[in-house]
């Protein structure tokens, strides 16, 4: 086993202190960060889907993939490349994505919901596992999206360049954008403070290659647990935070934007696990990658919004428990339509895994 990254443990603090600090000015409860919920608050935004309560251009997000551009700049790690299966990526991103609204979350947030005391998450997080370890034995196989290769600077840089220009309308005019009046759209932190907390985040995520799924790849390959330090230091961080400021509530039901439907909890999350193998790299991973110059990663980053708009216009994200007029729980969770798409998405990883194993391309 490799020694602590103390790099890595640092960037996971991080992020835990930033979670903390976002929700108290204002973000949604156990939703400090989170890739996929901020990123569908984007493509509402843009006018991609309808729902109303969702409907936000998150400043964390441009914060994010900057830090990461200017970092790798100023360490001349920018590297422009593309060309490694981007329509593949574009699909498996899709399906990432409806996998995290499934659950309502992506790894970020599940450990961040695990540190508000979201048992939910701790369901999810055996499904996020068991999909890692399904990719895992792909890679052993010989799995691969194959190579990418150099291209020009222009191609590597946009989406920096896409998120500076939305950054650039979101201060200028904001009345292009759609907003959320109420429910997790609504709940927001100062635009600037969140995108200099941001920014920093992804300054140092990019430094560490901070990436859950990568962590548990390879914890399961090589015994080496450096980047899930990372992530432990994330749930630790955000428990003490919400100890002392009294927001950890120990439990399954009613926890804030969150369902406790178990099975959809468990398989939502095996969805993005699995994908994210075979993508090398979670959302957030994505995120970083794409803003140092990585364009099959800025694909993925676009199929993830285009998930999160089909998820939302077709009705297959999650929906939080709540209780009724009688002050009864109701159970939340996934529509009949939304499981038929995660499922869907199983068997388009399968396929994906089997049709990029060696030998198979010669066959074909």
């Amino acid at each position: 086993m490799k020694k602590v990254s103390w790099l890595v443990v640092l960037a996971g603090a991080a992020v835990g202190v930033a979670a903390v600090a976002l929700t108290m000015l204002g973000n949604p409860s156990n939703m400090g960060f989170c890739i996929a919920c901020f990123l569908r608050d984007i493509a509402g935004a843009c006018g991609l889907h309808s729902a109303a309560k969702v409907q936000y251009v998150r400043p964390e997000i441009i914060g994010l993939v900057l830090g990461a551009f200017i970092m790798s700049v100023a360490t001349r790690e920018f590297k422009a490349k593309a060309g490694s299966s981007p329509a593949t990526r574009f699909v498996l991103g899709g399906f990432v994505m409806i996998g995290a609204l499934a659950f309502l979350g992506c790894p970020l947030r599940m450990m961040i919901r695990l540190g508000g005391g979201d048992l939910n998450a701790l369901v999810a997080l055996c499904g996020f596992a068991l999909g890692i370890g399904v990719g895992v034995i792909f890679l052993n196989r010989g799995f691969s999206l194959k190579r990418a290769y150099p291209v020009g600077k222009a191609e590597g840089g946009v989406l920096p360049v896409i998120m500076a220009g939305l950054l650039i309308l979101v201060l200028t005019v904001p009345t292009l954008f759609k907003s959320s009046t109420e429910g997790p759209g609504s709940m927001r932190a100062p635009v600037i403070a969140a995108l200099l907390i941001a920014a920093v985040v992804g300054a140092l995520a990019q430094r560490a290659r901070l990436c859950m799924a990568g962590g548990l790849r390879d914890a399961f390959m090589f015994r080496d647990f450096k980047l899930l330090y990372g992530f432990v230091a994330i749930f630790v961080v955000v428990l003490v935070g919400n100890l002392i400021n009294g927001s950890f509530k120990l439990g399954f039901e009613l926890q804030p934007v969150s369902h406790s439907s178990h099975v959809w909890n468990f398989l939502g999350m095996a969805l993005v696990g699995w994908g994210s193998v075979l993508l090398g790299g979670c959302p957030l991973r994505q995120l970083i990658l794409a803003g140092e110059g990585n364009g099959d990663s800025a694909v993925t980053v676009l199929g993830m919004m285009a998930g999160a708009a089909i998820s939302h216009n077709f009705g297959l994200a999650g929906n939080a428990d709540a209780l009724n007029e009688a002050g009864e729980l109701v159970v939340g969770g996934i529509s009949t339509t939304g499981k038929v798409a995660v499922i869907l998405g199983f068997a388009v990883c399968l396929a994906v895994s089997l049709m990029n194993l060696p030998g198979k391309e010669e066959k074909a």
